[in-house]
């Protein structure tokens, strides 16, 4: 008889264990890669692996894997999943899952945990945590302590089935020691993916209602958010029909693609856009809990009538009291009410929204005109079809997140509510591992960067092409200009600078520095034919961007 995947064979014997049954279940979702480290205790997930044809990326910090893995997770539509060792491994990756349950994003952890009857036994073993599962559960949407193989297996059915139906958001599954390598005697079926469980039915009532209002719309306008990301194509017929403006959140950036006639583009921040919003006499909210994290202001304070479709009921009137709430998918829900609202003459609507990106970009330039116009020079400088991942970075918030023009969700990744330092390297890491053709870049400060540099030697080792671009101003500029307008003399946010371009030579990559706008375009094509790990420096002081401000661009062209 030949050897089962992942068996472990004990004598004449021939087992499967439960680590098995667990990465053979996540397999059988489509799941063929996972990222972490691998501990002593965590073994048996890792036997089985090259048998079962899941690719382990081993970062070179845990939260480096979680943010690898959400990276992942945004190219290919599964969850990332992470597996740590027991105590400080997990914890360290719980930063990931924070970011992942304030984005809303699917993400699966694994680690081991004490053994069974051994919970809270404050013994002295290797990586003991007073408690573990209680430290996990205060992060993540569920944590499941298995205690038996069957308990191990279904766990994983219920976390595809949460992502399916509700709001994605990350799952923990703790796997007792003397359980992982037990045999699990579970039937081949029971490791089958299933299928997804099938939506309430959409109420009718409420589409028609809903039709009503947006044909009588003089001034209707679409805000989607993160929940609309697999309606792409159901939002645009829809928008087209109505002729209406469309702005998102940044989780939802690329939803329609950015160079459309009717984005208003990942601008929800800035007062043009989110006035634009507010403003309107029929607003149809899709998928987003509308959090001040996405619109700087504490509320939209919508003006007209609101009309909001979500997963879940719950956040039908979160933030913003709504009219009409509809409650289902958002690909389900907007193909319905297109077809409810029928044919008709859409609105004219694409003269406007430039005028509104004309103010967008004034303002932009208000607020940082320095990291406005680097953020440009570096958009124009980088390929239509890039991936582009960045940080809670100046460079992104000021500038790169609203110069950037995405296509598609899933090529601009950022957490625009967790709002993290450390995220930018890893997660484009992750998404190029998922698109190994598509060129990837990291777009972070040098503080950012500093977080997660070690995931450098990562690049190099798994072979990918990703190259990064540091915008340094000298430390953590905006904490310091938040000390000073405290009255507060700066301390601790002026920080010293390695050799950047030295480093990424030193990690087995090449690096470059560059001072203006040419030389930056020059040093991306040079990093895109060259391959590998890339880094290019940029000293904001020092950097050219060419034109300062709005004015100024239009005067030069």
């Amino acid at each position: 008889m030949g050897r089962r995947l992942g068996a472990v064979r004990r004598g004449a014997a021939v087992t499967t264990t439960v680590g098995h049954a667990v990465m053979a279940t996540l397999r059988a979702y489509g799941v063929d890669t996972v990222f972490g480290i691998p501990g002593t205790h965590n073994l048996e997930l890792y036997r089985p692996l090259a048998e079962l044809g899941i690719r382990p990326v081993t970062t070179r910090h845990e939260q480096g894997a979680g943010y690898a893995a959400d990276g992942w997770s945004q190219r290919t539509g599964l969850p990332g999943v992470v597996v740590t060792t027991s105590g400080p491994g997990l914890l360290n990756a719980l930063s990931a899952a924070g970011t992942a349950f304030a984005e809303s994003r699917p993400m699966i952890l694994i680690a081991p945990g004490p053994e069974r009857g051994r919970e809270f036994a404050d013994a002295g073993t290797l990586h003991e945590t007073k408690d573990q599962l209680g430290a996990a559960s205060a992060i993540v949407e569920r944590a499941v302590r298995a205690q038996s193989p069957a308990e191990a297996v279904e766990a994983v059915h219920d976390a595809f089935a949460l992502f399916a139906t509700g709001r994605p958001r990350p799952v923990y599954l703790e796997l007792p020691l003397d359980l992982l390598a037990e045999d699990a005697g579970l039937p081949d079926d029971a490791l089958v993916a299933r299928e997804s469980a099938p939506r309430p039915a959409i109420d009718g009532g409420l589409v028609a209602a809903a039709a009503a209002l947006l044909r009588e719309a003089a001034d209707p306008v679409i805000l989607a958010g993160g929940g609309s990301r697999g309606a792409c194509e159901e939002l645009r017929a829809l928008a087209e029909r109505l002729g209406a403006p469309v702005v998102t959140t940044l989780n939802a950036k690329g939803v329609l693609d950015e160079r459309h006639e009717l984005s208003l583009g990942a601008n929800l921040r800035l007062a043009a856009a989110r006035d634009r919003a507010r403003d309107a006499d029929v607003l149809l909210v899709v998928g987003s809990k509308l959090g001040e994290a996405e619109l700087w202001v504490d509320r939209l304070e919508a003006r007209g009538r609101v009309i909001r479709v979500d997963v879940l009921e719950s956040q039908l009137q979160r933030n913003q009291q709504a009219e009409l709430g509809i409650v289902g998918d958002a690909r389900a829900v907007l193909a319905v009410l297109a077809a409810e609202l029928g044919e008709g003459q859409p609105r004219d609507a694409a003269a406007g929204v430039a005028a509104t990106l004309e103010r967008v970009r004034a303002e932009s330039f208000e607020l940082s005109a320095e990291n406005t116009a680097i953020a440009e020079a570096i958009a124009a400088a980088l390929p239509a079809e890039a991936i582009v991942a960045t940080d809670s970075s100046q460079i992104a918030y000021w500038g790169l997140v609203n110069a950037l023009r995405a296509s598609e969700p899933g090529t601009a990744l950022y957490m625009a509510t967790y709002a993290t330092l450390g995220y930018g390297l890893p997660a484009a890491l992750g998404a190029r591992v998922a698109s190994p053709e598509r060129p990837t870049f990291a777009v972070v400060g040098d503080g950012a960067l500093m977080f997660s540099v070690q995931e450098l030697m990562t690049i190099v080792e798994q072979r990918l092409d990703v190259t990064v671009i540091v915008v340094d101003n000298g430390g953590y500029a905006e904490i310091k200009q938040n000390e000073l307008d405290a009255g507060i003399a700066p301390v601790g946010v002026d920080l010293a600078q390695p050799d950047w371009a030295r480093l990424a030579d030193a990690f087995g990559g090449t690096g470059r520095r560059v001072a203006d706008a040419a030389g930056l375009g020059e040093a991306v094509d040079a990093a895109l034919a060259a391959g590998g790990l890339q880094l290019i420096h940029i000293e904001q002081a020092a950097f050219d961007a060419g034109p300062r401000t709005a004015d100024d661009a239009k005067e030069q062209g």
